[in-house]
């Protein structure tokens, strides 16, 4: 969104000081030796596979056709994909915002471990990227798209041999590129998410075919605001869905009925609430907005698309592993709210989809539960290498072959209070198959505890009740254990002087 990217411009000047070392997604602290080494344990007759990984902004879960949750979305390439691959039905993110979740995707760690906390945080400059390994290993490796993380800047990252990338949430015209340390500026009719699409193929047809490569593909699209590819500007126009469940009770007082926190009553009127979304900047009613999301998501979908054709036109279709994912979930009128950051549902789960025919059979849904701190231990196992002991994630590939063995049986999340969008408090939660337990710091006010098999929408909070109070305990003290084990146990504090933009009762004061 354009009010979001400009004053990111203001804070990220704004932003000094350092972070010291930081520690391990496991009890054991990191070893800055041992990141210095990025020669990691091969696995005997392992094979070096191609890796693409499409990273999406801000797009929700079941917005696609195959889920059937908007009957007049069409998505045919991510359903194609879905039906050829594995759709991983519950994929979360273990802090549901742009930065710290692609900063858990790249390190395979935890928030309060990376310390990317938000979306201005800078990087503390003692990280190690995944691809820093895939390199060492032998892969050719590039980045094409939105970087957000750990400053606004668009520098090269260690990692990638090939770097495009732009500042901020960049824009969808007229986008500026840095290409391997050049700026490069489009014209006004140059849409980003075919340019990055084009410029990744076009790394794929020039790529070293002697090596094995890795590139990671990060689409702007579908942030706000929204602004499909004019082609597909108008295609669900009119166009609306069905509110859900919870949209209604925070207009009146239904939400005490229902033990709801006062936080969510009051956040209805504002940034992120249904009642005066983006401060009323967005262009349109709440109907308009999803229209333009959807006709956005087009883009994302050929641009899928162009790529598995590419990899059939090549040969490399049945042997490249090919993830899809979303940076994070995304509300639309759930609780009365829009965005992300919440620890509800559709705020932290994302899709993903993953498709490598050698591999696995495709054609089933993955039903255990997967996080974004996964995704670099799956991809370092196709590369033949173990992971790094420090990361707390596993290797999705049992799964993809139908082996449970020993997988998680819970998640953790947690979400730190920001300053320049005060309205959602500091969240930490644990989720199981059946229940979610969501605890608040800093904030007077109810935690939360929803059965998720009885009630998926998340509309009764059982957090009072007495029965369940020895299960409730268990969780606090499951949470508590993961942040100690993890040396979480301290909330990585920023610097913050600038006027904050999400909060309009205060707009003006430090």
């Amino acid at each position: 969104m354009e009010n979001i990217r400009l004053s990111s411009l203001i804070m990220g000047a704004a932003f000094v000081g350092s972070l010291g070392a930081v520690s391990a997604g496991s009890s054991e602290k990191i070893d800055q030796s041992k990141q210095d080494n990025l020669t990691l344990a091969t696995v005997k007759g392992a094979k070096k596979r191609n890796v693409i990984f499409i990273l999406t902004d801000d797009h929700r879960y079941d917005f696609m056709g195959f889920t059937g949750k908007i009957p007049w979305l069409e998505t045919p390439n991510l359903d194609k994909m879905a039906a050829e691959g594995a759709y991983m039905k519950n994929a979360f993110v273990t802090t549901s915002l742009c930065s710290p979740s692609r900063a858990s995707i790249l390190t395979g760690q935890y928030s309060h471990v990376h310390t990317i906390v938000d979306n201005v945080a800078p990087d503390p400059g003692n990280l190690t990227f995944f691809p820093q390994y895939l390199q060492k290993a032998g892969y050719q490796t590039s980045f094409f798209g939105k970087w957000h993380m750990g400053g606004e800047n668009d520098d090269p990252r260690p990692g990638f041999d090939h770097w495009e990338s732009f500042k901020g949430q960049g824009e969808y015209y007229a986008p500026n590129l840095n290409i391997n340390g050049e700026n490069v500026q489009y014209n006004e009719d140059t849409y980003i998410t075919d340019l990055l699409t084009e410029h990744a193929i076009d790394w794929l047809n020039k790529r070293d075919q002697e090596k094995p490569f890795f590139m990671y593909l990060s689409h702007k699209a579908v942030h706000a605001m929204f602004f499909p590819a004019k082609r597909h500007e108008g295609m669900y126009a009119g166009k609306k869905i069905t509110k859900p469940d919870t949209y209604t009770q925070t207009i009146g007082s239904e939400y005490k009925k229902l033990n709801w926190p006062e936080w969510v009553k009051r956040q209805r009127d504002s940034w992120h609430g249904v009642d005066y979304m983006y401060h009323g900047t967005a262009d349109g009613t709440f109907d308009d907005l999803i229209q333009r999301y959807c006709e956005t998501l087009m883009g994302v979908d050929e641009s899928v698309g162009s790529v598995m054709d590419w990899l059939k036109a090549n040969g490399l279709d049945e042997s490249t592993m090919v993830i899809y994912m979303g940076d994070n979930g995304f509300s639309w009128g759930e609780h009365g709210l829009i965005d992300k950051r919440h620890f509800y549902e559709e705020s932290v789960k994302v899709p993903m989809l993953v498709r490598c025919p050698e591999i696995f059979k495709g054609g089933e849904p993955v039903e255990r539960m997967v996080q974004n701190v996964d995704v670099a231990p799956t991809i370092l196992e196709c590369a033949g290498v173990e992971k790094p002991a420090y990361m707390p994630g596993k290797s999705f590939v049992q799964l993809l072959k139908g082996d449970e063995t020993n997988w998680r049986k819970r998640i953790f999340y947690e979400y730190y209070w920001e300053y320049d969008f005060p309205m959602t408090p500091t969240v930490y939660g644990v989720r199981t198959d059946k229940y979610k337990y969501i605890r608040y710091q800093g904030i007077w006010d109810t935690n939360e505890l929803y059965d998720l098999e009885n009630d998926p929408n998340e509309m009764v909070n059982l957090i009072d009740r007495t029965d369940l109070q020895p299960m409730i305990k268990q969780f606090a003290n499951d949470l508590y254990d993961w942040l100690e084990n993890s040396n979480g146990m301290q909330i990585p504090l920023k610097r913050n002087v600038y006027f904050r933009i999400g909060d309009y009762e205060h707009a003006n004061q430090y």
